[in-house]
């Protein structure tokens, strides 16, 4: 055992290979029509989602593809900026301005996003723990916290 735990953590690819992917996945969306970028997500297995919010500074509607996993009638993603410090733009925006617009395997919806607190964060954090085993180590890398973010069902509001 070593008294580095930088030395145990889980490899992590070069910042540029992740924004890459990022680019790719996008890509694949935009190009298919959503037909192979998304995935519905399982028991211990984390699904893809696309989720437009609206930027915090240009108002514009800004889309990303995030993982899910669902719980009940919500979804649960997780603030983490590719395992990178900081908070990723998605959630400055959605901290901005909760509502979003979802796409994922499973429909459409109209959402108000959250941060999960307490035993909720706990339960929702033990829950993703069984996707990926690392993800304790590769949430240790970070000097800030991982936030919990869930993805609540809104209703359309009558004009």
């Amino acid at each position: 055992m070593t008294d580095n735990p930088q030395s145990t953590a889980p490899w992590l690819p070069p910042r540029w290979v992740i924004r890459t992917a990022w680019a790719v996945h996008r890509g694949i969306y935009r190009v298919t029509g959503g037909r192979f970028a998304l995935q519905r997500a399982k028991p211990q297995k984390w699904g893809t989602m696309r989720v437009t919010v609206t930027g915090r500074k240009s108002g514009r509607e800004r889309p990303v593809i995030l993982a899910y996993i669902e719980d009940g009638p919500n979804l649960s993603t997780l603030a983490m900026n590719g395992w990178g410090e900081g908070d990723p733009a998605w959630w400055l925006n959605l901290k901005a301005n909760p509502d979003a617009h979802v796409v994922w395997p499973g429909g459409e919806r109209l959402v108000r996003a959250r941060v999960a607190e307490g035993a909720e964060r706990e339960r929702l954090w033990a829950l993703w723990r069984t996707t990926n085993k690392d993800l304790d180590a590769f949430a240790s890398n970070r000097t800030t916290p991982t936030e919990v973010v869930i993805l609540e069902p809104r209703a359309i509001s009558a004009a």
